[in-house]
């Protein structure tokens, strides 16, 4: 080599070995630079030196940043990004000679690898491409397939850390990107992904289908699987890879090679592309569904008309809350002893009737110990529940249900809604926030509310129908919002990456009783999409279950160039009307969404500066009161119960209606968390049976 260049050329490659062999200013030794790489970096700058040495200094430092300097092929994780099929160098050029580099995106799974792993099997093979002058003077083509890829499939941070070394770390020309058969949702991060380029490579990003490859590349260099003619043996491309590598792999200890992965069943031996790997996961193409989403609109109802909220008062004649046979539901208390989801359990303290039996079994069972309280427990910041709260035993709280009944109940809450608003509602009545409000008559209390981000400096666009609410021993551990309008669902995403929300609660279906109860403010199909203002909102994954859906979704924020995963759980089992009969499925829910909220919490570490039960979770329903109110109330009451055996509704409630006015909508909804106390108390085994009978004496008042 060094006796094909010209004299310039030469006199460039000399200069840059002086400058990057020189001795370390901090004393550390470099690795020694040869002429044939020096050739290498100098070909892809055409032998500007100062490009050149830049180009070096940033290849090495992602080297050195992403673990990449010892490239050891037989590593087991190296090993099975080797043989996976998800990357590799294809056996042709195109037609200026560069060569092509194939990423399959369907063969990757973010969850099962690591970032160093990819990459140290790509820069492996790149290494090796690199090896040819045809390369080094003609450079690379990086073709992106997406076919038949998922969401699942994609891994935001190493693409970006992919094109960080290909547009400026690696010693070759990066000629253009090709991203193949790109689903709808791609849309969003790609025009992320565009930021990190220059303007010189942003042009040469390309996005096409299978047919469009071939304004590109020749069809005879592409591989079958492309729509091309090109058969490709990957295992071919690794023997060559390994013999000719640092470790100078032989043909025996090459067959060593397939033969420890076919035996070790993590490993996927790959064949060729041109077909598929051994039990190799390829997806179907997904069809991509553009969600259009639910856009209808609220008439608000005024003054006595009848309003679209989440209640109605019942009809007379109404039998929905009736049995077949005329009468009345009972509310049945489950002191079932199956298995069932449930997170922190109440104070275990026996049971006053029969200290020393288990209530669900009557076998002998040992006083149990107080629940040891989380680091947390006592973290004191200023909220209005705390263990210094009035309370009762959950003893005396059966006791005082029972002697009460459903009508005590009633009149208990009546008390409760006479009671005025504690604040007022000047914000929420202002002229232009009106029509952001869902209902005329559900308003936010000045004091509490949800504060956004002035857009432009414009006062006027600070306002969204919610307020925060205290948790037990956590100040603002919760917002109460109204289900989104469509003129508002900008707003309220706007709110989630505010508030750095890592959870939404959705305690209501869209539409019920054929009536508009929430807008679709989410992309509601997998791998969809919708732009709320500046911000991008993914579906990457839907989980049904019997009593609600679990939707993780993903806010992409292009002009920060952040990203974050939100989930969203919605509540599907609330009966059109009145109250669920069981609170067993509501209490799973609730369980459910508090453990997800800790594992996310504990999953953000040390980036996440404020209170140690994490940031607010998002609440809604219709109009932000009724189940709301009660899924707070419930959430609140059953941690009280755990930290401190002492449990309240009644004082619980006020205190929420401090500061979200009129949670807890109807009575029913009152009697409900009474009840569903029970239940809780009843499946974690500290209550023993108890008789309601006669308690529900009345018709249901509420749906």
């Amino acid at each position: 080599m060094k006796g094909t260049l010209d004299f310039v050329k030469n006199e460039a490659a000399v200069a840059f070995l002086k400058e990057v062999n020189q001795p370390q200013t901090n004393g550390q030794t470099a690795p020694t630079v040869t002429w044939e790489e020096a050739v290498k970096f100098l070909m892809a700058r055409k032998f500007e030196l100062p490009r050149a040495l830049d180009l070096y200094r940033n290849h090495r430092l992602i080297r050195q940043r992403e673990g990449l300097i010892n490239l050891y092929p037989l590593d087991k994780s190296v090993q099975v990004e080797l043989l996976s099929l998800k990357f590799t160098i294809l056996p042709a050029r195109d037609s200026s000679g560069a060569a092509i580099a194939l990423f399959t995106a369907r063969y990757h799974n973010p969850a099962s690898t690591s970032h160093q792993a990819v990459l140290k099997a790509l820069m492996f093979q790149l290494d090796s491409a690199l090896e040819s002058t045809e390369t080094q003077r003609n450079g690379l083509v990086f073709i992106y397939d997406m076919t038949g890829s998922k969401y699942s499939n994609f891994d935001y941070d190493l693409s970006i850390k992919i094109l960080d070394l290909l547009k400026g770390g690696f010693p070759a020309r990066l000629k253009k990107v090709l991203v193949v058969t790109a689903p709808l949702w791609f849309k969003a991060p790609f025009k992320i992904l565009r930021l990190f380029v220059r303007q010189k490579l942003r042009d040469r990003v390309f996005t096409v289908n299978s047919p469009q490859l071939t304004d590109h590349i020749p069809v005879e260099s592409l591989p079958k699987q492309l729509g091309g003619t090109l058969d490709v043996d990957h295992q071919a491309w690794l023997k060559h890879c390994l013999k000719h590598g640092a470790m100078k792999v032989d043909d025996k200890m090459f067959e060593s090679f397939l033969k420890a992965a076919r035996n070790d069943s993590n490993i996927v031996v790959a064949n060729s592309v041109k077909g598929t790997s051994d039990n190799s996961p390829v997806s179907p193409v997904s069809e991509d569904l553009d969600s259009q989403g639910s856009k209808e609109t609220v008439s608000e109802k005024h003054n006595h008309e009848e309003r679209e909220k989440e209640v109605e008062e019942e009809k007379p004649g109404n039998e929905a809350s009736r049995d077949m046979n005329g009468q009345a539901e009972v509310y049945t208390l489950s002191n079932s002893d199956e298995s069932s989801e449930v997170g922190s359990p109440p104070c275990k303290r026996a049971v006053e009737s029969s200290p020393d039996l288990s209530p669900v079994s009557g076998q002998l069972q040992p006083q149990l110990p107080r629940k040891k309280r989380p680091a947390d427990a006592d973290f004191d910041d200023g909220s209005i529940h705390t263990s210094q709260n009035q309370g009762m035993s959950i003893e005396e709280f059966a006791k005082m249900v029972k002697a009460k009944g459903k009508q005590g109940l009633y009149k208990e809450y009546a008390f409760l809604k006479a009671e005025a608003p504690k604040g007022t509602f000047n914000d929420s009545k202002a002229r232009h926030n009106l029509p952001k409000n869902r209902y005329t008559d559900v308003l936010c209390l000045d004091h509490s509310r949800v504060r956004l981000e002035c857009i432009d400096g414009d006062p006027t666009t600070d306002y969204i129908n919610a307020n925060f609410v205290d948790g037990y021993k956590q100040r603002n551990a919760y917002i109460s919002t109204q289900g989104p309008l469509p003129k508002s669902f900008d707003d309220f995403w706007r709110m989630v990456w505010e508030q750095q929300a890592l959870i939404i609660v959705m305690t209501t279906k869209a539409v019920e009783r054929n009536r508009v109860k929430c807008g679709q403010y989410w992309p509601n199909e997998e791998d969809t999409y919708e732009q709320y203002g500046d911000l991008i909102v993914i579906n990457t994954k839907i989980e049904l279950n019997k009593d609600y859906t679990v939707s993780t979704l993903v806010i992409q924020n292009p002009k920060t160039e952040e990203h974050r995963t939100v989930t969203h759980f919605q509540f599907t089992s609330w009966p059109d009307y009145g109250v669920p009969h069981s609170a067993s499925g509501f209490l799973d829910f609730m369980f459910r969404v508090r453990r997800h909220q800790e594992q996310r919490v504990s999953e953000l570490g040390g980036s996440w500066k404020g209170h140690p039960l994490g940031p607010p979770i998002i609440i809604h329903c219709s109009a932000g009161i009724g189940r709301t109110g009660t899924f707070i109330t419930m959430d609140i009451c059953t941690k009280w119960l755990a930290d401190d055996c002492k449990v309240d509704v009644e004082s619980t409630v006020q205190r929420i209606r401090s500061q979200r006015a009129f949670s807890i909508q109807m009575p029913d909804q009152y009697v409900f968390c009474h009840l569903a106390l029970l239940e809780h108390a009843q499946r974690e085994g500290v209550l023993g049976e108890i008789d309601l009978d006669g308690f529900d004496d009345s018709e249901s008042e509420s749906d």
